[in-house]
């Protein structure tokens, strides 16, 4: 249309998620760097939210997606063909997982993930309640949001699952609520949304040992901790604990949409019989986002990306210096920067993005600022992120005492 912008077109077209998007009209991606209609460049410093952990557009992965599309892509719903691409991510997977972990349900998203461990707990344990933490984020579809830890977000879409409790993350009063009526634990090994919050030492090993006792299915949500984010592969190695599901999305997919929820072939057999066709799902397991998804967990592996992320962590840690800052939590290449509240954060998040750095807040932690870039980030880019953020502090220093 003559005269209107896309941006006009985006904000009356597309549905909005908030009344202020970032609104960033980009031109291409690659590798750690987007660049706008403007020709104006940003470092990446969230990754498509813990998406693009091998960069964006790597040649590995947009070699596998032409590849896989000039073959097929959609033929059938999932779960009837034999697709190659399926097959052999899955096989993957189940090779750089432990050995109760060996059989995979491709999805369309991480929520869809969710969805399908929940109906496969309720299914294989014949039990009905579910168990979640305060401040956990699963997705946003309706069963999803039953199990997120946060009223602020439920409140406005109930009547919602019953049979979900929520604990404090960390607390040991979930113990004595797991009985012979809980189907399973959902659980993320480091809390994202609540701003990267590590579980006290020992805690998930007892999780694991009560759940075992009453005979209930922990579930991993790992959809942000996977794929090298936090240092580990998979974030539950560092615990040397195995659960009963594992939840993946975001990186699973090397950027295109997939998610998956991984069991024992025991466990995921129950979706096949009474009923039949337990689970289904048209185009879940996409054979193009399994090309992809594929191509880019064979960067991460052979590139050591996991291993890299613990290095460039400590050295971005480093960097970060500044007595506006409350603290900083971490794991691997993931960062939350506290500060006093979300007024002052918002501040920074804003200078950061007028002067070519992405960044962000978290759900549950607003106040603090998200740091989660591509695993492939140089150590010249990190240097030039640090400086970037501490001009944003300082700049949010000097208009907050303007204000005073």
């Amino acid at each position: 249309m003559a005269g209107i912008s896309n941006r006009q077109m985006f904000l009356q077209h597309v549905a909005q998620t908030s009344g202020a998007p970032m609104s960033i009209e980009v031109q291409k991606a690659g590798g750690v760097i987007l660049t706008d209609v403007s020709g104006k460049e940003y470092i990446d410093l969230v990754a498509g939210i813990s998406v693009c952990n091998v960069g964006h557009c790597h040649p590995a992965v947009v070699k596998a997606v032409h590849g896989q599309a000039e073959k097929y892509m959609h033929v059938m719903v999932y779960g009837e063909f034999v697709e190659s691409p399926q097959v052999s991510y899955a096989k993957l997977l189940s090779d750089h997982l432990p050995s109760t972990l060996n059989t995979v349900y491709f999805t369309n998203s991480g929520a869809e993930a969710t969805e399908g461990a929940m109906k496969l707990a309720k299914r294989f344990t014949n039990r009905t309640n579910i168990i979640s933490f305060n401040k956990s984020y699963h997705g946003s579809t309706q069963g999803a949001l039953s199990l997120i830890g946060d009223e602020y977000w439920r409140n406005a879409y109930r009547p919602l699952l019953p049979g979900v409790m929520h604990f404090d993350y960390g607390s040991d009063k979930v113990f004595n609520e797991i009985n012979e009526n809980t189907a399973c634990v959902f659980v993320e090994p480091v809390q994202a949304e609540s701003g990267v919050i590590v579980p006290p030492e020992g805690w998930l090993q007892n999780l694991r040992r009560r759940c075992n006792e009453r005979g209930a299915l922990l579930v991993f949500d790992e959809i942000q901790t996977g794929f090298g984010r936090t240092g580990n592969l998979w974030a539950f190695e560092k615990n040397k604990i195995v659960p009963d599901m594992l939840l993946l999305g975001k990186a699973l997919g090397g950027g295109m949409p997939l998610g998956a929820f991984i069991a024992d072939r025991k466990i995921m057999q129950a979706l096949t019989i009474n009923p039949v066709l337990g689970h289904i799902t048209t185009f879940g397991g996409h054979p193009v986002s399994c090309a992809a998804g594929k191509a880019a967990f064979e960067v991460l592996l052979n590139e050591k990306l996991a291993e890299q992320a613990v290095v460039k962590g400590r050295f971005l840690l480093d960097q970060l210096k500044h007595a506006a800052i409350k603290t900083i939590r971490s794991a691997g290449l993931w960062m939350a920067i506290e500060f006093s509240d979300f007024n002052f954060n918002k501040k920074v998040i804003d200078h950061c993005i007028a002067n070519g750095l992405i960044t962000d807040w978290f759900l549950f932690a607003p106040q603090c600022l998200r740091i989660g870039p591509p695993l492939i980030i140089s150590a010249e880019q990190l240097s030039t992120a640090a400086k970037i953020i501490l001009n944003a502090i300082d700049s949010a220093v000097a208009d907050s005492h303007g204000g005073s």
